[in-house]
């Protein structure tokens, strides 16, 4: 399959250069000046091409089909230049820029940002690519067609909890920032996006580095970065309304808002969302809810911008999966997994009676409900023409609980005595009880970034920012009353019952880091050179809810240094390696989970990548090889805490190396191929797995989640200018549930299929009239994409294992109508 596949690459490659027969010189410069620009942004619309001019300010583009064109170059700091060019015939152009009005905006996000020069892996998604599939799924959904990408969803169908994973490696592992702003929580470093359900409605554009990347606010990136940057300006006033529905009684309602500039200053945009679904897996829930409001002031040199924006979800609990012997139908090992577990009698016939859409809670509000608020305060500055200052300040307010219902809980696990009731002592008890988390997370940051326009950038940046979290839990129903005579105001909304704290502690943690970045152009030659110094104060002081002091504080300085070169073969294509040091310090579950004397120890990577780019008017192609070498990683075990947090141990030795394919054909203005290839291999060295007091050694073993091969595909068809059918393809090889190599712990490998056919156009007085049908899973296919693994031995040979997945939906539809006046 793979040798067909890279077969037809190479022949795409070579078919796109054999039609081409033209070349366009197009050269840029400074309209005040007359100097040259290097540097500059080349886009030949109409074509795939995107590159850049060299140190004497020229791009060359080649091999051009005789036609007629539209030439776009863009600048920061500068308005761009148009020009239609009619070509049949070697030709060259030339086009000056001149000084923007005011400042723009992606000045906002430049210091984290990679551009073509720069010697790291990245993809760009631009509002447009965002937009097509966007009915109502979560954003790791959004990007499943970007390479090594691999998604989940707790509830089946991309609505509710989902997850990502990137190289193998988790989101606990990715940096996001939104506008260079940290979104991962403080302590279990992840991006819950259904805390922002919607939140790809207000944003402009993504870009995703794979591996270490450039350096950046909040936590390190050890499999990629997300880069967010929220709308930018829209300089007329809009009103927009998105509504779909689909399988499971999904539907989604948007409502977007838009002064456009107002006196050439000032500009306001609004966004207020709704999602709802019942979920492909049983009783899988999710009610969510969203806003988004900016306005900003902009300036001749200055911007500034504040953004509010938020998410209230209410979400069935799904995340306990569904046991493999209920996927294959095994009801003598059903009822083993119910002994074993201790499922109650009602359970066990829920287990019996259902199919792969088995959810084990049945209680009516076993829910996860949260609520997160985001102001950020952005300020950037055109000091004069060569330095640039950016400053944010931000807060982030969360607050919220999950629900669940015991059966037959004993007091003694809430530190509570038994109880008399007549002649009987009762130990144990039905209960209803609360896990509440409310935290603050606010700072600061700030870069400064000098360019001479000669070749030379320089950037100063960093952050501060300070976590307070509370951790608590509440009874807040019991079937007996309780042996205690301390009651707590409880529940959600003011609504007041006799409560009692069994658990209650808290979190800090102190996180500042500064980066300079430095890049220096000599003819084609680009070299680049980035440290970064972060400190970390982590403290965890009370009980947890277990009933164990987990009072401890850990302080990591962690020194990040990163190099690359690049060497520019042409205007649009160009040859890179680089390398990149990272630490990283572990989450709170990695304390909380094992004992207080077992702290686990900070994570070191090396990241070593190297590639080759290319751009023309009828292809691209991006080729990446990369070697992560680990000292001291955080494997995921397989197995999950009681809140359905995944468990990891360090390793001492672990390495990540592969190659990756992202490219895209257009060989006739009617059909496109996109297709990614991520080949990997994932491995401990020297790995002993425990399992209860038993040893297992393995020399090399693959390390969990981690397929050797990812591969996607998107093949478009827009036989008029209004219509595109389009076919999305994902393969993903096998994924081991464990680090033990064992294909009895694994998930199968999968291919599934979805079709998306959209139909655009102007109407009356609308800008746009939009209808898109999203089919997923055309084919059916019956897969998982994730899950976790237990057991135990009955004796030294005789091993018991339960393995559990998330089963993804089957074939279903979303339906979308955009309009835009």
């Amino acid at each position: 399959m793979f040798k067909k596949l890279i077969a037809g690459i190479a022949f795409l490659a070579y078919a796109g250069i054999s039609m081409a027969q033209h070349s366009l010189a197009v050269m840029v410069s400074n309209a005040d000046s007359g100097e040259s620009m290097p540097g500059a942004s080349v886009r030949l619309e109409g074509t795939m091409y995107q590159g850049q001019t060299g140190a004497n300010g020229e791009a060359i583009i080649r091999n051009v089909k005789a036609g007629i064109y539209t030439v776009t170059v863009s600048h920061l700091g500068y308005l761009s230049a148009v020009q239609e060019v009619s070509l049949d015939g070697d030709q060259q152009i030339h086009l000056s820029l001149k000084r923007t009005a005011f400042l723009t905006e992606e000045v906002v996000v430049q210091a984290t940002r990679a551009t073509e020069n720069t010697a790291t892996t990245y993809k760009n998604l631009s509002k447009a690519d965002i937009a097509k599939n966007n009915l109502g799924q979560d954003i790791p959904y959004l990007l499943d067609q970007t390479p090594g990408v691999v998604i989940s969803s707790d509830a089946g169908a991309g609505i509710g909890y989902t997850g990502m994973r990137i190289r193998g490696s988790d989101a606990q592992r990715t940096n996001v920032t939104v506008n260079g702003i940290p979104l991962n929580d403080a302590e279990s470093l992840g991006s819950f996006f259904i805390n922002l359900p919607d939140f790809a409605s207000s944003v402009d554009n993504i870009q995703i580095q794979r591996g270490v990347g450039t350096s950046t606010n909040g936590a390190g990136a050890f499999g990629a970065s997300l880069n967010i940057q929220t709308n930018t300006l829209n300089a007329e006033p809009y009103a927009e309304l998105d509504n779909s529905f689909g399988s499971y009684n999904s539907w989604k309602n948007t409502v977007r808002l838009g002064t456009g500039l107002i006196d050439d200053k000032f500009s306001f945009d609004g966004r207020l969302s709704r999602i709802k679904s019942d979920g492909y897996i049983d009783r899988a829930t999710s009610d969510l809810q969203s806003f988004f409001l900016s306005g900003a002031w902009h300036g001749k040199n200055s911007l500034l911008r504040a953004n509010v924006f938020g998410g209230k979800e209410k979400t069935y609990q799904a995340w306990y999966g569904t046991p493999e012997s209920r996927l294959t139908g095994d009801v003598a090992a059903m009822e083993a997994y119910a002994g074993d577990d201790g499922l109650t009698d009602y359970e066990i016939e829920n287990l019996l009676r259902s199919d792969r859409r088995y959810n084990k809670y049945l209680y009516d509000n076993e829910t996860d409900n949260y609520q997160q608020t985001h102001y950020q305060l952005l300020f950037s500055s055109a000091l004069n023409e060569r330095l640039t200052l950016n400053t944010a300040l931000h807060y982030t307010r969360g607050k919220g609980y999950y629900e669940q219902f015991r059966d037959g809980d004993d007091f003694a696990d809430y530190g509570l005595s038994p109880i008399a009731i007549g002649d009987n002592t009762i130990a144990e008890t039905d209960l209803v009880r609360q896990r509440w988390l409310d935290n603050h997370f606010y700072g600061g940051t700030y870069s400064l970034v000098f360019d001479n326009n000669a070749g030379v950038e320089l950037m100063w940046g960093g952050g501060y920012n300070q976590y307070k979290g509370g951790h608590y839990g509440d009874i807040v129903w019991s079937e007996y009353p309780l042996a205690t005579d301390r009651v707590y105001p409880a529940g959600p909304e003011g609504v007041f019952q006799t409560a009692y704290r069994y658990y209650d502690g808290e979190a800090t943690k102190k996180d500042f880091n500064t980066y300079v970045k430095a890049s220096y152009q000599l003819d084609n030659w680009f070299l680049f050179a980035d440290v970064q110094y972060r400190h970390i104060d982590y403290a965890i002081a009370g009980i947890d809810n277990d009933l164990r002091d987990i009072t401890q504080d850990a302080t990591y300085d962690f020194f990040n240094p990163k190099v690359g070169l690049t060497y520019h073969l042409s205007a649009a294509s160009n040859l890179y390696v680089s390398y990149a040091l990272a630490n990283k310090e572990p989450v709170r579950s990695d304390f909380t989970d094992w004992p207080v004397d077992q702290t686990p120890k900070a994570e070191q990577l090396h990241d070593i990548e190297a590639g080759y780019r290319i751009r023309s008017p009828r292809f691209t192609v991006g080729l990446n090889g990369y070697a992560m070498l680990y000292k001291n990683q955080l494997v995921l075990t397989g197995q999950l805490n009681d809140v359905g947090a995944t468990l990891r141990r360090n390793v001492d030795d672990s390495y990540r190396i592969g190659l990756e394919f992202d490219g895209r054909w257009a060989p006739v203005r009617w059909l496109t191929w996109g297709a990614t290839l991520a080949y990997s291999q994932n491995k401990i060295k020297d790995f002993t797995e425990v399992v209860g007091d038993v040893e297992n050694f393995y020399e090399t073993t693959a390390i969990s989640f981690s397929p050797n091969w990812v591969a996607s595909s998107e093949l478009g068809i827009k036989p008029w200018n209004f219509v595109e059918l389009a076919l999305l393809s994902k393969y993903v090889s096998r994924q081991y549930l464990d680090n033990t190599g064992n294909t009895g712990r694994s998930i199968d490998g999968f291919l599934v299929n979805h079709v998306r056919l959209a139909y655009n156009t102007s109407l009356w007085k609308l800008k746009n009239v939009g209808v898109t049908l999203l089919v997923n899973n055309v084919f059916n296919e019956k897969y998982s994409s994730s899950g976790y693994t237990w057991g135990y031995y009955l004796s030294e040979t005789d091993r018991v294992d339960y393995n559990f997945y998330y089963p993804q939906a089957t074939a279903n539809f979303l339906l979308g109508l955009n309009v835009r006046f």
